[in-house]
């Protein structure tokens, strides 16, 4: 079948879509644990770029599961069916010309490799936003943790799941440490360069 199947080139290349733009496009993978920040540093993340007019979109983990990837589980296939579809979703958003902010668990090295691999190593900023176990489920924002030790939830990543915390991350993030503030402003620091279409 795949056999059948032949690309379709566009008339507008990525490059002038970066110029309409104003920027280059790219992805800004946030991994971590439930609780570790992640979608509350994403989002801060946008609205301090909005302000800059960058263009961005947010693809969440659960507003994707929502939505998209409704009929995937939590099983180790479901967790890599799950990241190969954003994967793709946040490619085709980089070639539209956004910077895509990921946020998603995406507990398993390979399957973040896989992630770079399909979007491009160039245009994947991998961000680990570390905070430990138990601070993440002090905070327990959604009441999952909970759920989780009481058998409720089963494979949940940090409980009865594991989660490969990435060895060599484009930027490390200490939520348990340091403000949502001082975590955007790092990732604004180290991406103001490549923000700039003309690098």
């Amino acid at each position: 079948m795949r056999d059948n199947l032949f690309k379709q080139d566009t008339l507008v290349s990525l490059g002038q879509k970066r110029l309409l733009m104003g920027h280059n496009s790219f992805v800004i993978w946030f991994t971590g644990l439930s609780g570790s920040g992640k979608s509350t540093v994403a989002s801060h993340l946008q609205e301090v770029l909005h302000s800059q007019s960058v263009k961005t979109y947010v693809l969440d983990g659960d507003n994707i599961r929502l939505g998209l990837n409704t009929d995937l589980d939590f099983s180790n296939y479901g967790r890599k069916e799950n990241i190969r579809r954003i994967a793709e979703v946040a490619k085709l958003f980089t070639d539209a010309g956004l910077v895509t902010l990921c946020s998603f668990i995406s507990p398993f090295e390979a399957d973040r490799q896989k992630a770079k691999d399909v979007i491009g190593e160039d245009n994947f900023i991998e961000v680990y936003v570390k905070c430990d176990l138990a601070e993440c489920e002090k905070r327990d924002v959604k009441g999952l943790y909970a759920k989780a030790r009481a058998g409720q939830i089963k494979n949940f990543t940090g409980i009865d799941s594991t989660y490969e915390a990435p060895k060599n991350p484009t930027i490390e993030l200490d939520t348990s440490t340091n403000s949502i503030q001082e975590c955007v402003t790092k990732i604004i620091k180290t991406i103001n360069n490549k923000l700039n279409v003309s690098n």
